[in-house]
């Protein structure tokens, strides 16, 4: 039973000093990796809000979809009047 009072006493004082310098030491070898950490985060955070927001992405997408709309349209009318004069060209040779 003596053994083990002195070495709960050794544990103890050792951990008077070891519990502090420990805690030094993680505080100075943690917080630049968490400062970078959240720098990074901030960054890809900033970025995401660089772009148009929401709204106006759908409605930039609404404009391009109408325009592609039209273009569509406008190649259809110019397939049938295609198809016309073609038509046209073979029924009168």
């Amino acid at each position: 039973m003596d053994g083990f009072v002195e070495l709960v006493a050794v544990v103890m004082g050792t951990s008077i000093v070891l519990i502090p310098v420990v805690g030094l030491t993680l505080r100075f070898a943690i917080k630049p990796a968490v400062e970078s950490i959240v720098l990074a985060l901030r960054d890809t955070g900033e970025q995401k809000t660089l772009g148009p927001a929401p709204d106006q992405r759908l409605s930039l997408l609404e404009d391009q979809m109408s325009e592609m709309n039209h273009t569509l349209r406008r190649l259809a009318d110019a397939q049938d009047f295609d198809r016309q004069l073609t038509a046209t060209t073979t029924k009168s040779d």
